[in-house]
């Protein structure tokens, strides 16, 4: 069973139990599996094994925090050297995630289903337990699988630094 943490979060002022423990910068990422937004399982990191990774934790594509971060980062990935990856995970279902991206033009961005298991959400400290959502984080991978950014929101509704996050990504890419 996975550690269950408390005062880390409130939600609507409820502190809310946290599934799972935060990962460091420094560490080995663990490798999840997942489904795609056509319902295929896949192994996250594997799938884009030799690339630096992005991957960013949502509590839901329908809410507006979500819908902008992802938005975000499909712009922001046109200008991105195609060996940076850049993967959102969330809890929303399979269609959700197609029907969502088909709407918003995302093709840049991997949206990703941990609804079956939420393993994503317990191996990366994100799974609110009570809510059964994920908590707002981010996470650069660089193409050894090692994490070197890693930004866990105070809030759900708190946009990441996305100028960090890219700079971490574009330097991961540099030193390899």
């Amino acid at each position: 069973m996975s550690n269950e943490r408390k005062g880390i979060m409130e939600f609507r002022g409820q502190d809310v139990t946290i599934v799972g423990d935060d990962i460091q910068v420094g560490e080995q990422a663990p490798e999840f599996t997942v489904m795609t937004k056509d319902w295929t399982w896949i192994e996250a990191l594997a799938s884009q094994q030799g690339k630096v990774r992005i991957i960013g934790s949502l509590p839901s594509l329908s809410t507006d925090v979500c819908d902008r971060e992802t938005r975000r980062f499909n712009e922001s990935a046109a200008s991105l050297s195609r060996e940076i990856s850049i993967m959102m995970v969330s809890l929303d279902l399979p269609f959700t995630l197609n029907q969502w991206c088909a709407a918003a033009g995302i093709e840049q961005v991997t949206t990703l289903s941990d609804h079956f298991h939420a393993e994503f959400g317990e191996k990366y400290g994100v799974l609110i337990k009570e809510l059964r959502i994920f908590r707002r984080a981010v996470f650069v991978i660089d193409t050894a699988g090692e994490a070197v950014y890693v930004e866990y929101t105070p809030a759900l509704g708190d946009q990441p630094n996305y100028e960090a996050i890219l700079e971490a990504a574009e330097k991961a890419l540099i030193t390899g």
